[in-house]
């Protein structure tokens, strides 16, 4: 689990994982012996054991409670119906030692949950980065040596592949994270500190949060939960009380590196935007507007010339939505400024990181409606991004 307050910096992404590894199966031989009398020197003479032989009992499981609350019942069915699509996963990392020789190290474990019945797993980014090999654990106790597919370091999401049958494959139900409300009953299945298949339960705290991703862009419309979140519960499944997946936990604010009450999950709808991508592609290609913008100095000290609040343009590439909507940049000959953006689709944007995250929104073929500032007066266009 990654520390909101202490996040690595470390930029290397995850190497690619072998697609055939040799698994290591532990077997444990049982040895069984059997206490009888002993032999007498006539092979004839009745043999008469030396105590009670007891009738041998099969073991039997008691029945759970059927009695439990409805609310109580509700929550046990729930964590017994989506368990199963939880994963656990831990890394592994080579390293040389001081005599140049490699040797394989345990990285870390997390959690992770099954994608759809082609074995794609999803996860956080920051559990898989660094690694050199990363193995998922199912519900089963099955094990399998996962290969990459791709990642967000932006979005701190990303999938991982294994080669399982798919009739062993239960994926998750997705909800619709627009839709969450203060309040709300939530639930987390994770495997904090290495012990699996745990169930937390809390609240939505709070809605539009927005944290720091790993490449340093704002992750927004965050949810903050007061579930206990620690780590190890990192990439496993936020839900709701239908079981509905709203969620993947990333973060918590913890002075101590624990459970605070305040953990933080990427919403599912952005989980539903990236995830598709990094199957499809194995990387996530923001929609652009086809804009390049100044240092955070330099616009500060245009739009404070302007006097207005914006992203001023620098650059129009050719043949981008922006271009074709007229947008203009930066001409030093004549000596002008270019277009200065100040709204997109209503929501007001002053720096250009502002910028990248609204548009991270949408996808390519939206139209975005841009209020612009262009010699000192206002104007509305439409441009569609790529």
């Amino acid at each position: 689990m990654m520390d909101a307050t202490t996040r690595a910096a470390r930029t290397r992404g995850p190497s690619a994982f072998a697609l055939v590894g040799a698994l290591m199966v532990l077997v444990t031989a049982a040895c069984t012996i059997e206490v009888g009398p002993a032999e007498t020197d006539t092979p004839d003479a009745p043999v008469v054991p030396t105590r009670p032989i007891a009738d041998v009992q099969e073991s039997s499981v008691p029945e759970p409670y059927s009695d439990l609350r409805p609310d109580e019942q509700a929550i046990v069915n729930l964590f017994e119906d989506t368990s199963p699509s939880v994963v656990y996963i831990t890394t592994l990392t080579r390293r040389a030692d001081i005599f140049g020789r490699t040797e394989i190290v345990p990285g870390g474990s997390a959690t992770g949950f099954v994608w759809d019945d082609q074995g794609h797993i999803v996860t956080n980014y920051h559990v898989i980065r660094g690694a050199d090999q990363a193995r998922v654990v199912m519900h089963d106790q099955t094990g399998y040596l996962a290969t990459w597919v791709g990642g967000s370091r932006r979005h701190d999401l990303a999938v991982l592949r294994i080669e399982a049958p798919q009739d062993t494959l239960e994926g998750v139900a997705l909800g619709d994270s627009d839709r969450l409300r203060v309040g709300q009953n939530v639930y987390a299945i994770g495997n904090p500190f290495g012990l699996s298949a745990t169930l937390t339960t809390g609240i939505i705290s709070a809605l539009n949060r927005q944290i720091e991703g790993l490449n340093g862009d704002l992750i927004e419309d965050v949810i903050q939960i007061d579930a206990a979140i620690n780590p190890g519960n990192s990439g496993g499944p936020l839900l709701d009380s239908r079981g509905r997946v709203i969620g993947v936990n990333s973060q918590i604010l913890s002075p101590s590196g624990t459970s605070a009450g305040l953990g933080f999950a990427v919403p599912v709808n952005i989980v539903l935007r990236v995830v598709p991508q990094l199957i499809a592609t194995g990387e996530y290609t923001p929609a652009r507007l086809g804009v390049t913008s100044f240092s955070s100095r330099v616009n500060q000290i245009w739009t404070r010339r302007a006097e207005v609040t914006g992203v001023p343009i620098n650059q129009v590439i050719p043949g981008m939505g922006a271009a074709e909507a007229g947008l203009q940049g930066w001409n030093p000959r004549a000596s002008l400024l270019g277009d200065i953006i100040t709204e997109v689709d209503g929501d007001a944007v002053q720096t250009y990181r502002d910028l990248r995250r609204v548009l991270d929104r949408y996808q390519s073929g939206d139209e975005v409606e841009l209020a612009v500032s262009r010699d000192g007066e206002m104007r509305t266009v439409v441009a569609t991004l790529r």
